[in-house]
């Protein structure tokens, strides 16, 4: 199954490169408003023109300290306006950017330096070179000796480890900076390695992603495609640019069509951002839409009429979930109050857009129709494949890897899936997370999670059962609603006592009964524990997209999890 385009479009797409839709994009629309951030407390607006100056001025200043072309350039930064600027100015010197997650200890990335054997490390500033200068002190076999360290804002305590961005700008060469560009714009092939980006992984050690410049700009343009363009388009963007939803689906689309892009610092600034700046484009996770949700109901303006829009500065004409499932009941609740909210499916390793709900191809409980120029297919074991210029090149120094996940030309992606007669795939769960029973009965743990966490009152959901005679799962209440419906019942039970008060679990053992009342009886629930604490990140316990690492929770909650099975009952 696949979106079509003209054949003389495909060809088109195909000989683009990042750095020459950008090159476009400057010419055609140089004196226009590009781009809005935040410095000192207050909004500030460049035009394309600018951000061109800046871009190229960078490139020349990565080219001054000894990067040429094929050196990759790790950038260790949260998002900010200079994380756009570097990401098309190592592009432009023809090197490869490898952004590492701000939220990664030091010695992880520490790890993703050395394996990508970077001549660059840019940083933000002090918090970030505080933390990596202090694992290299303790590790000095670890440190690379040839990488140099760059960083946006002044280190002062760093001494002469760590340059300044600033400082180097000051002597920056005009004619280099002209130079490069215009090499870049004549020499670059779409082939080029663009990027290596290393996958969190749900289990095991991290990948590096090799994506070309092809796989890049063609799935900008295919997402572009699909959505469409308006002249007054304005993307607010606030998920991480290190991963790649955010920096295909926000930057590169914005390269891309044209229109303005803002930068969001953090899922809290969001909708106020939206109230204030009232784009037409929105991007995000489950959870953040989740959150909103349950504040509107928490709050009683769910159902005001206008209230929802409103919340997002009323000219929304699309949001897109990515990076995990959407639940049914969230799409439902934003479609149903006059927000288009659809979610998309891909991952790291095709540039990450495989489908996507668009406002012309919406179905809800779907992850939408595939993008133009991407193909996908199911194959006998229930498994998503895909093909097209979208799929990566490879894992950095992995072959058994890359051959494991490309065979004939497709993209092995780990997921299941279906595709209706409409062309809509739905994803059913993952390859590897599928849960088979004692008995040889096979359950989704994913779309039974989707079904317990649509309950207000269950934060997060894990379920349990391979090799197991029944389905266990692990239970994060939602504190504020737990505390609203026990005032509501009238009932009394002290904060530190709720998880093991008997009455909190007959009120989750109904709720777990009411949502799965739509599946199996092999699907049912039959031991459940409520936990003191949420899923973190720092425990190793999600990846950075939220994603479940099954095997680090099974072992932070083993005990937990032998005590459901050690009454053997359901």
């Amino acid at each position: 199954m696949s979106n079509s385009i003209t054949r003389d479009g495909l060809q088109a797409w195909l000989k683009a490169t990042i750095v020459s839709l950008f090159a476009e994009r400057v010419a055609a629309a140089a004196d226009q408003p590009a781009i809005h951030f935040r410095a000192a407390g207050a909004w500030r607006t460049l035009n394309w023109r600018e951000v061109s100056d800046d871009v190229r001025r960078t490139a020349a200043v990565l080219a001054r300290v000894g990067v040429r072309p094929g050196d990759r350039v790790a950038q260790f930064s949260p998002n900010r306006y200079e994380w756009i600027v570097a990401d098309l100015a190592i592009q432009l010197a023809r090197a490869v950017h490898v952004p590492v997650h701000a939220s990664l200890a030091p010695a992880q990335v520490a790890y993703q330096v050395a394996d990508c054997g970077a001549k660059v490390v840019l940083l933000a500033g002090p918090d970030q070179a505080a933390g990596l200068l202090t694992y290299y002190t303790e590790h000095r076999e670890q440190r690379p000796v040839s990488a140099r360290f760059v960083s946006y804002d002044p280190c002062p305590d760093a001494g002469d480890d760590i340059a300044c961005l600033r400082d180097l700008m000051l002597h920056t060469d005009a004619s280099l900076a002209d130079r490069l560009f215009d090499e870049a714009r004549r020499q670059m092939s779409p082939d080029d390695l663009a990027t290596i980006l290393y996958t969190s992984g749900t289990t095991g050690e991290p990948k590096g992603v090799m994506l070309s410049q092809r796989n890049l700009a063609t799935n900008a343009l295919g997402t572009l495609a699909a959505f469409g363009t308006q002249s007054d388009d304005l993307r607010l963007a606030w998920l991480p640019m290190s991963h790649i939803f955010a920096r295909t689906c926000d930057v590169y689309t914005w390269l891309a069509g044209g229109g303005q892009l803002a930068l969001a610092e953090g899922p809290d600034t969001v909708t106020p951002f939206c109230r204030e700046l009232h784009p037409t484009l929105v991007n995000g996770v489950p959870y953040f839409f989740e959150k909103v949700q349950r504040y509107l109901l928490d709050n009683g303006l769910a159902d005001r009429p206008g209230v929802l829009p409103a919340t997002f500065g009323g000219r929304l004409r699309a949001a897109c979930s990515g990076g995990a499932p959407l639940p049914d009941h969230v799409a439902r609740f934003y479609n149903d109050r006059g927000v288009l909210l659809g979610q998309g499916y891909g991952l790291t390793e095709s540039s990450p857009v495989i489908t996507a709900c668009t406002p012309s191809a919406m179905k809800l409980g779907t992850a939408g129709r595939p993008i133009p120029g991407v193909e996908v297919k199911i194959a006998a074991d229930g498994e998503i494949l895909s093909r097209g210029p979208h799929v990566m090149l490879g894992y950095w120094n992995q072959p058994a890897a890359t051959a494991e996940a490309l065979r004939d030309g497709w993209l092995h992606t780990g997921d299941l899936g279906e595709i209706d007669a409409e062309g809509y795939l739905k994803i059913t769960g993952r390859k590897k997370e599928l849960i088979v029973t004692a008995a040889g009965k096979k359950a989704v743990p994913n779309h039974l999670e989707s079904l317990l966490k649509a309950d207000p009152l269950i934060e997060q959901a894990v379920v349990i059962g391979d090799g197991r005679s029944f389905l266990t799962a692990l239970i994060v209440p939602n504190r504020e609603a737990l505390a609203a419906e026990l005032e509501r019942m009238g009932k009394t039970v002290p904060l530190d006592q709720v998880t093991h008060d008997p009455q909190v679990r007959e009120i989750y053992a109904r709720r777990v009964r009411e949502r799965l009342s739509s599946v199996s009886q092999y699907e049912q629930i039959g031991q459940f524990a409520l936990l003191d604490r949420p899923l973190s990140i720092e425990r190793g316990e999600l990846t950075l997209t939220l994603k479940l690492r099954r095997e680090a929770i099974y072992s932070n909650f083993a005990d937990v999890i032998e005590a459901m099975y050690s009454t053997q009952s359901r």
